[in-house]
């Protein structure tokens, strides 16, 4: 007889916007690293990938509500955005 059941195979690699810049601005609530909120990024991994595909073009957006000086900060880190 076979075996049909499926085996578990490694967890699948899940889309995220994290630049490793975990700095919550406490004015607008956004991380200055991807713009998500608290509550968004410890449920990240639980939402569909429709939901993360949602809130991934909501993400650029979102950077105009941070002053520019605060982001002024990783200016010599990454490159400059459009």
């Amino acid at each position: 007889m076979t075996d049909t059941t499926a085996r578990p195979g490694p967890p699948r690699a899940v889309a995220t916007p994290c630049v490793k810049v975990c700095i919550v601005d406490p004015v607008s609530s956004l991380c200055l690293g991807c713009f998500r909120t608290l509550p968004e990024i410890g449920g990240w991994s639980r939402f569909s990938d429709e939901e993360r595909a949602r809130l991934m073009t909501e993400l650029p957006g979102r950077r105009g509500q941070i002053r520019p000086e605060k982001l002024a900060i990783f200016a010599s880190a990454s490159p400059p955005r459009p």
